[in-house]
């Protein structure tokens, strides 16, 4: 395990091209269907990663592993930098929220060592990151939502009449429905806004949930859009879901997506269809979703599409060319590690 910064360049690493994940916790799925993309287009590639523990499950995964201090430290961009420089970086992939604020507005000095980043640029991460922000660009292009208020009007909405209960408290800068809670009168939501830092209040939105995968080129083009319906979800990442090729999801994904500007890469857009049929735009993660290893399975090979562009081929991309009604359904699996020191 290399310790960022500390290794030094050798013949072997200046001689293949690396992609970087940053951040790659868990993400063992998606590390593997890159390695699946490199082999299929004949690609000799070195797959590395970064995290702040060795106890990474995907870490131990990567060919080269690199430690790294958390994303909110000074040192952070600069580490990554020097195993850009060092190893031969072409590509950085961050895996989670933690980073993109950073990376993004950075991204001129990774791409002076010849290295791209898929990332969004910084107004674009700004406005997914703050569900405030993301209800206010909906409302202003055109795109619905759920209704949002600071508690405090909440409240003031529900002395009037126009706060249908319960309703959703969530942090305003949360993601994977870490802080979610239900309140079902004002009792409750006085007793939890005061416990869930940052608190927003929304309306609690029902019926069909889905997360759509959503593929930007290195043009800035959306080229593809595959929806998952969430079946189920275990702290915040899908568990179970299914491909589902509906029309108006995928035009309403890849609507917002086109209106926000975001990309290169994957983007996460999360909705519902209501029971009018109506389609409520939740949130936008611009990263890939844990889920992402359904979409690519089911024929929309972004790995694949992002290495091609990588080394300045153009994909055939088609807009909805994957398979319909494709389940998964996931695991828990295991990575073994004799004795390392803790």
């Amino acid at each position: 395990m290399r310790k960022a910064g500390k290794g030094k360049s050798d013949r072997h690493a200046k001689s293949d091209v690396a992609v970087l994940f940053t951040c790659i916790g868990r993400r063992v799925s998606l590390l593997n269907a890159f390695r699946r993309a490199a082999r299929r287009l004949k690609c000799r590639i070195r797959f590395c990663g970064t995290d702040v523990t060795m106890l990474s499950p995907a870490l131990q995964c990567c060919d080269e592993a690199f430690l790294v201090e958390p994303t909110t430290h000074p040192r952070y961009v600069g580490q990554l930098l020097s195993i850009v420089r060092n190893r031969g970086v072409r590509l950085v992939v961050p895996t989670t929220d933690l980073d993109l604020r950073v990376l993004a507005a950075h991204r001129s000095r990774f791409e002076r060592l010849g290295c791209r980043v898929l990332v969004s640029e910084p107004d674009v991460i700004d406005i997914c990151q703050d569900k405030r922000l993301t209800r206010r660009f909906l409302r202003q292009n055109g795109f619905d939502g759920p209704r949002t208020w600071s508690p405090r009007a909440a409240l003031e909405a529900d002395r009037k009449g126009r706060l249908a209960w319960p309703c959703l408290l969530k942090p305003w800068d949360g993601s994977a429905a870490k802080g979610n809670t239900i309140a079902r009168n004002r009792k409750e939501l006085l007793f939890f806004a005061k416990r869930v830092p940052n608190a927003i209040c929304q309306e609690l939105v029902t019926g069909t949930e889905y997360t759509c995968d959503v593929y930007v080129d290195f043009e800035q083009r959306v080229r593809c859009v595959v929806p998952r319906r969430r079946l189920e979800v275990r702290s915040g990442e899908v568990s179970k879901a299914q491909v589902v090729k509906d029309g108006r999801v995928m035009e309403s994904a890849a609507g917002v997506v086109r209106r926000l500007g975001a990309g290169p890469g994957v983007i996460t857009v999360q909705l519902f269809v209501t029971e009018r049929s109506t389609i409520k735009i939740l949130e936008v993660n611009p990263r890939f979703g844990g889920g992402a290893p359904l979409a690519i399975r089911a024929g929309a090979d972004f790995p694949r599409w992002i290495l091609q562009e990588l080394s300045g081929q153009r994909p055939r991309i088609a807009f909805d060319r994957f398979e319909d009604g494709l389940v998964m359904l996931r695991y828990d699996g295991e990575v073994w590690l004799s004795g390392p020191e803790m």
